[in-house]
């Protein structure tokens, strides 16, 4: 079971959330809705979370397929339901630019891997927003 303690840090919405091992993230809102965009909104960290999930896995498949990669960089956008409560995305796309010395045939079938079978947050957020991605290889 994961456990995840949640503290508030001010009287507003500033919130530090823990887990287990000590690890922490900050989490805020907008001014707007009474935060101090002191932290990441939680919507954003739904985000952070799928490109981080991706980004564990293609780093594992390129590397069971002996692929030396040399830096991966990840841009997760997202598209909300417009005047919606609550707001779901309705589409999320990644942009991976993975760089070293990679076939972008391979690289693509472990992005694909990744996002269509691995990545539980992808497959989670799949059941309301229509997930996509693209793959660039910067050779150095």
């Amino acid at each position: 079971m994961v456990k995840i303690e949640l503290s508030r840090l001010d009287n507003d919405l500033n919130m530090e959330a823990v887990n287990e091992l000590g690890n922490k993230v900050v989490m805020d809102g907008s001014p707007a809705d009474g935060g101090h965009d002191k932290g990441f909104r939680p919507m954003q960290m739904l985000l952070a979370a799928m490109g981080g999930c991706s980004a564990v896995d293609v780093v594992s498949i390129l590397k069971k397929q002996r692929v030396e990669l040399k830096d991966i960089k990840i841009t997760v956008t997202g598209e909300r339901e417009k005047d919606q409560t609550p707001s779901l995305y309705t589409e999320v796309h990644l942009h991976f630019k993975l760089y070293g010395n990679i076939d972008l045939e391979k690289a693509n079938k472990a992005v694909a891997l990744s996002v269509g079978k691995y990545c539980s947050v992808a497959r989670t957020l799949e059941k309301t927003a229509k997930v996509t991605f693209s793959v660039e290889v910067i050779n150095s």
